[in-house]
């Protein structure tokens, strides 16, 4: 018969160090899963705004006298334009696009240097701050 080992409990501590160590590298992936799902939302809503950018590029292309004598242009902060022309249609219905795509969707386009055009698209992501896309293009 052998003395009574003076190391009883130490499996029972190398269990326990195990199963925090395992705990904590299972926390971290948790973390990074949460942080993936944030930066693919943040990616998702950048995907959106530059679409929505070309989306309106296209609608200028496609009416370029209008766009071309500024009928496009519109501030961020501005009211729909009103009236039926083509121009302001296709205003309206972009920032009502920008609206319902984005989180407090904003939209500005600015003609200058002749056919130059600057489409600038805000959005507020999930943390609450302002996101910007910003394109410059010539029509």
């Amino acid at each position: 018969m052998q003395p009574p080992s003076c190391q009883r409990g130490v499996t029972l501590i190398e269990v326990l160090v195990a199963v925090l160590i395992l705990s904590l590298g299972l926390l971290g992936v948790a973390a990074m899963q949460t942080k993936s799902l944030s930066m693919n939302h943040s990616a998702y809503m950048r995907s959106q705004a530059n679409s929505m950018a070309y989306d309106v590029i296209d609608r200028m292309r496609a009416n370029r006298g209008a766009a071309l004598s500024g009928a496009y242009n519109h501030q961020r902060k501005a009211a729909a334009p009103a009236g039926g022309s083509v121009a302001a249609t296709d205003v309206r219905d972009w920032l009502s696009d920008l609206e319902v795509t984005l989180p407090d969707g904003l939209g500005e386009i600015l003609l200058s240097n002749g056919n130059r055009v600057s489409v600038t698209v805000e959005w507020r992501d999930r943390d609450g701050e302002t996101q910007a896309f910003v394109t410059v293009t010539d029509l």
